[in-house]
């Protein structure tokens, strides 16, 4: 669950970042600071399990990329910045990024070929929030992993199951395909990736 921090004004991007403290996670959300709690031990679990994967993947395939926990993602039109669980970097468009070196922060699709948020309480962010500011960055592709199915039914189905959503964009716009129990995922990104969706729920256990 994420608590707001008090606050008597809207906070900007510069503000925050200057601000932010080392040792704990925040995020801010349209001019709000929002520290993340300590998470559960399966989803950090299904955290490092994820970044194995990828990093397997990509190594494999010879892809130039790096994973980062740290690194920030800006919107263009709002003053929010979030800290993906899992992000996936293109170091080639670093160069491009006017926030990269004084920051850490990346704003452009370039620069992020694959995000990965897994849900915990604040499921909404995820599904609402964070599927809108990536889709407007440009992000092609987003996975929202919901292991403990805590997503609205509009968004995972009724009765609430375990769900991966693969959000491609297509023309613009998210497209997205979900995958439960023994699907196999399909990745754009990784299209020779042989990963189950049970297989990322058990990671956690």
């Amino acid at each position: 669950m994420i608590q707001a921090l008090p606050k008597t004004k809207p906070v900007t991007f510069e503000e925050f970042v200057q601000w932010k403290p080392e040792g704990k996670y925040y995020e801010l959300h349209n001019g709000v600071v929002v520290e993340m709690n300590q998470p559960l031990g399966d989803h950090e679990w299904i955290i490092i399990f994820l970044n194995d994967i990828i990093f397997s993947e990509y190594k494999r395939l010879g892809l130039p990329y790096g994973i980062s926990k740290t690194v920030l993602v800006k919107p263009p039109e709002n003053e929010s910045a979030y800290s993906p669980d899992v992000l996936l970097l293109n170091p080639a468009n670093l160069q491009n990024e006017s926030f990269w070196k004084k920051s850490a922060t990346v704003t452009q699709a370039a620069s992020i070929p694959l995000v990965i948020e897994v849900v915990s309480t604040n499921w909404r962010v995820d599904y609402l929030t964070k599927v809108k500011d990536y889709e407007e960055i440009g992000i092609l592709e987003y996975w929202i992993v919901d292991y403990l199915a805590l997503g609205g039914t509009p968004y995972i189905g009724n009765p609430k199951q375990p769900t991966i959503s693969i959000y491609n964009l297509i023309n613009g716009e998210y497209q997205v395909s979900q995958f439960r129990k023994n699907e196999t995922i399909v990745s754009p990104t990784f299209p020779e990736l042989s990963l189950t969706a049970n297989q990322i729920f058990q990671a956690g256990m």
